[in-house]
């Protein structure tokens, strides 16, 4: 007569399962490896945006620098220690042009600009050696001059390659007619009669490419307000 095993019996007579079989073991590493590859492709754009902003910034900051510092010598251009020796007075006297006026360029746009201004302890009233400076773009970097003739770089090549540097004049004319004691003669040439005082500005651009990264390129432009505006033209005598 058979007897029937009861519940716990059976289970206990079932053979025992243990581990993972070859398939579930193929599957997990699957999961696995394509878990590490995300994370992995993840992390290396991570690093790859952060290097491409750091590149950015990096260029950013060295054009700004370079545009500041030719926008703040720009700005001395034309500075006179004997301005006042310019000014008709009203005991007369003899009226003295200013020699440092003259910067260039004066018509269309250029790659390179020149100017003047006094570093006298006692002004001499001639433009000295010392006194002569400009910038301009030359193998990729953007060169200053310090005196006649002593160019120095100002940026360098292997940060930073300019690719254009640009000066281009604003002048604006003011005229000064209403100072005249007489009108001008009928015919006279514009070019002499009446005095006009000439309100020049400068627009700079430099623009560059990150050496680092030829893909990286930005630019900085600003406008550039000269002082000691020059007058020409006279009244009528």
């Amino acid at each position: 007569m058979s007897q029937r095993l009861h519940a716990p019996q059976a289970r206990r007579l079932q053979p025992l399962q243990r581990g993972l079989t070859l398939v579930e073991l193929l599957i997990g590493m699957a999961i696995g490896l394509f878990i590490v590859a995300a994370a992995t492709s993840l992390l290396t754009g991570s690093l790859r945006e952060n290097r491409s902003l750091m590149i950015e910034s990096r260029l950013m900051q060295d054009l700004r620098t370079a545009a500041d510092l030719v926008t703040r010598d720009l700005r001395r251009a034309g500075y006179w220690a004997a301005a006042t020796a310019g000014v008709r007075s009203e005991g007369g006297g003899a009226v003295l042009a200013n020699p440092y006026t003259d910067v260039t360029p004066v018509g269309a746009a250029a790659d390179a600009t020149s100017f003047r201004f006094s570093r006298d302890a006692t002004e001499n009233h001639t433009v000295d050696s010392n006194e002569q400076f400009g910038f301009r773009l030359r193998n990729g970097a953007l060169e200053l001059q310090l005196g006649s003739g002593n160019w120095q770089a100002l940026t360098d090549v292997a940060t930073l390659t300019v690719t254009e540097f640009s000066v281009a004049p604003v002048v604006e004319e003011i005229s000064l007619a209403g100072f005249c004691a007489q009108p001008c003669a009928a015919g006279a040439a514009a070019s002499a009669c009446p005095p006009r005082q000439l309100v020049r500005s400068l627009a700079v651009v430099v623009a560059g490419r990150a050496t680092a990264d030829a893909r990286v390129t930005r630019s900085v432009r600003s406008q550039v307000r000269l002082r000691n505006d020059p007058i020409v033209g006279a009244c009528p005598a």
